[in-house]
């Protein structure tokens, strides 16, 4: 082989040598930088293994941490509630009532010593112990007083009252007369709490507020009995004093003898009204004073209060007059006796308290919304020496009286404005009051009544066209009042003129109306005429004029003239009829001395005996028209008697005879007693003869003569 060939072939296995050096290096390299790769993914494995077991680490402290925490708080609240549950124990041991768990099969799964202690001379009495082998024990053993019960029904009582779904409380009553109020619950689970309450000294003082009540009872009717017989001690004497004064009043007496018969009467009926407020004020206090619900006319009322109370009015110069609403109902419903009370304390409290000028009572109302019912209000007001403000939270309570030098000379109790206050608010009322001193005082009431269905005459009859009206009063309130009345009834405005301002006559028309107040005869009146001249037709009216008696007045004068009636026709003369026949029963001497002279200018035929026995011997052999009795009387009271007189009506087929009690008691049972005996009526002592007259009248049989002579006629 040729140099140049060996070369050759050298170089090129040279180059195919440097070749396969220069691809191995290349391969090497390559591997070289997958081993750098996983080198480099397993270096970060390693570091990311353990930054996770670094975090693992730390996780697991934190977790160590917090289990040391929630092991500490474990201990803590384990304690607590450990520490809770004996203070709890300790709390229901140191009670004196006992306290059990029972589980849902009746056995007992926790419970105080309390609980146990009845049973604690017993053995085998424990937890476990189920509630009908308490109940067995407490039975057979005598623990319990099962009264009204046996043993054995008390014990099958028991165990039926645990089984209700609700468990009614329970007293039982132990041999040791001590008290357990047994109260159970249910809880959710079916488990059932007991709590059995010691109720020995809430018994005891249960007994001890009951014998005080019995005692307070027995005090406060001793009390009334007292009050009874006092008012019957007092009333009978004053029967007699002032019966025989109003008949004394009949006879003639000089100045002297009548002032002093004047002085026994005001000093007899002030007592009186002591008397009455004294039995008032026990009756409510002791809430035996009921309202008596009947019709009455409020405004006749009124005017029986204004009548009463005007001579003293009067005597002071003072003008004492009413104002009731013309459009206002006058009947309603109500305790009249009452109503009336109330209108006389205040209207006689303003005119004993005003020196000058006037008092006036007012009347209005207005419907309410449903029930039938006004609303009515009532003031009284004064020009007297009022209330201090101070005074006025004082002056309804009992045994006040205004605070002043000025009131010091005004006699009273003190009791007549807490009576007024109290008897409105047993109505259902209110009363208010409004005073300035020196100035006057208004006394307010308001009441709910329901209004009556009686109607009053219609002012739409009469006939007022073309009619003026002169009136004449010095009293400019009562000029002013009769004014509204007239107009409500259709007249134009009057023409009006003090009473003693010079008129002639003869200026006011044949169809004019004329009303006067009377200041030469009778105080306290009106006359009400037609047309000119003093002959012509007039009527007298009385003050405070009633609605029901103007209509009527006016409407008789307005009329016109009726035709003249037919001459009667001539009746043969009666037979002589005879006298009536009344019979009392009074056991007082100076009483039956009383009736006697009070009845004797009557036509009766009167008999009065001693006692009730007697009076019923009387009634059974000939039977009497009207029969008065009283009924405190030895032997037999008029209780009795009336009882045994309705019997032997009864028994002998007789209409029932008035019967009519004189009695000075004055409570709520009497009048029970009363009205249950069978008696009609009863009239309270002191007598007044125009109650006994009413009465007779009233009794008095077709065929008898009138007790009172027929009036001469004009």
């Amino acid at each position: 082989m040729l140099e140049t060939d060996r070369i050759t072939e050298t170089l090129r296995s040279r180059l195919a040598t440097e070749s396969l050096l220069t691809q191995r290096q290349k391969e090497l390299l390559a591997a070289n930088t997958r081993i750098a790769e996983q080198a480099r993914a397993l270096s970060d494995e390693v570091i990311g293994h353990r930054d996770a077991a670094a975090r693992a680490r730390r996780e697991a402290e934190t977790l160590k941490g917090r289990n040391r925490t929630a092991l500490m708080d474990l201990r803590r609240a384990t304690s607590q509630v450990q520490m809770a549950e004996r203070r709890l124990w300790a709390a229901l041991e140191t009670i004196e009532d006992g306290f059990a768990v029972f589980d849902q099969t009746g056995a007992i799964i926790a419970a105080n010593h309390a609980f146990f202690r009845p049973f604690s001379d017993m053995e085998g009495i424990g937890l476990g112990t189920t509630y009908g082998e308490l109940v067995d024990i407490a039975a057979e053993e005598g623990l319990i007083d099962p009264s009204p019960h046996s043993r054995r029904d008390w014990a099958a009582w028991m165990k039926a009252r645990w089984e209700a779904r609700v468990i009614e409380p329970v007293t039982l009553r132990f041999f040791n007369d001590s008290f357990v109020k047994l109260s159970e619950r249910r809880t959710d689970d079916g488990d059932l709490v007991m709590l059995a309450v010691n109720m020995t000294g809430t018994m005891r003082r249960e007994k001890a507020l009951e014998a005080a009540r019995h005692s307070a009872e027995a005090a406060n009717r001793a009390k009334s009995s007292f009050l009874a017989n006092m008012s019957h001690e007092i009333r009978t004497p004053m029967n007699g004093v002032l019966a025989m004064a109003d008949l004394m009043a009949e006879g003639t007496l000089d100045e002297d003898q009548r002032l002093c018969l004047d002085t026994i009467r005001s000093s007899g009926e002030a007592l009186l009204v002591i008397i009455n407020d004294v039995l008032d004020y026990s009756k409510i206090e002791a809430k035996k004073l009921t309202l008596v619900e009947e019709p009455f006319d409020l405004e006749r009322t009124v005017s029986e209060v204004i009548t009463l109370l005007q001579p003293a009015a009067r005597e002071k110069g003072l003008s004492l007059v009413a104002d009731y609403d013309m459009f206002l109902p006058t009947s309603f419903i109500g305790d009249k006796g009452r109503v009336r009370q109330v209108l006389l304390n205040l209207v006689g409290n303003a005119v004993k308290f005003t020196e000058r000028g006037h008092v006036l009572v007012r009347i209005v109302g207005l419907p309410e919304a449903e029930g039938g019912q006004m609303r009515l209000h009532l003031t009284v007001e004064d020009t007297g020496i009022g209330i201090e403000p101070g005074q006025k939270e004082l002056i309804f309570g009992e045994f006040n009286q205004a605070d002043g030098a000025s009131t010091r000379r005004y006699d009273g109790t003190g009791l007549g404005l807490s009576i007024t206050h109290r008897l409105v608010r047993l109505m259902g009322g209110e009363i208010w009051l409004d005073s300035t001193p020196g100035e006057g005082s208004v006394f307010g009431i308001w009441l709910k009544l329901p209004v009556d269905n009686q109607k009053s005459p219609s002012p739409a009859d009469l006939s007022t066209e073309g009619r003026q009206v002169l009136l004449m009063d010095s009293d400019v309130v009562s000029r002013s009042i009769l004014a509204k009345q007239l107009m409500a009834l259709g007249f134009s405005a009057p023409h009006t003129l003090p009473s003693g301002h010079p008129v002639r006559l003869a200026a006011i028309g044949p169809r004019d109306v004329l009303v006067r107040a009377e200041e030469s005869g009778p105080a306290g009146r009106i006359r009400v005429s037609v047309g000119p001249g003093e002959d012509g037709p007039s009527a007298d009216l009385q003050k405070p004029v009633l609605r029901d008696d103007l209509v009527a007045a006016l409407g008789t004068l307005l009329a016109e003239p009726a035709a003249p009636a037919p001459p009667e026709p001539v009746v043969e003369a009666e037979a002589p009829r005879r006298a009536m026949r009344v019979l009392a029963a009074e056991d007082n001497r100076t009483n039956r001395i009383v009736l006697e002279k009070l009845l004797k200018t009557l036509d009766i035929d009167l008999e009065i005996v001693e006692d009730g026995q007697i009076a019923l011997e009387r009634f059974t052999a000939d039977p009497p028209d009207l029969v008065f009795t009283d009924i405190s009387m030895p032997r037999m009271d008029g209780l009795e008697a009336a009882r045994r007189i309705r019997a032997a009506e009864e028994a002998a087929g007789l209409p029932r005879t008035p019967i009519v009690a004189m009695t000075a008691h004055a409570l709520e049972e009497t009048a029970r007693d009363i009205a249950a005996a069978g008696i009609n009526h009863c009239l309270t002592k002191p007598l007044k003869k125009t109650a006994l007259v009413e009465h007779i009248q009233m009794a008095c049989p077709d065929g008898a003569r009138a007790p009172l002579p027929e009036p001469e006629p004009a």
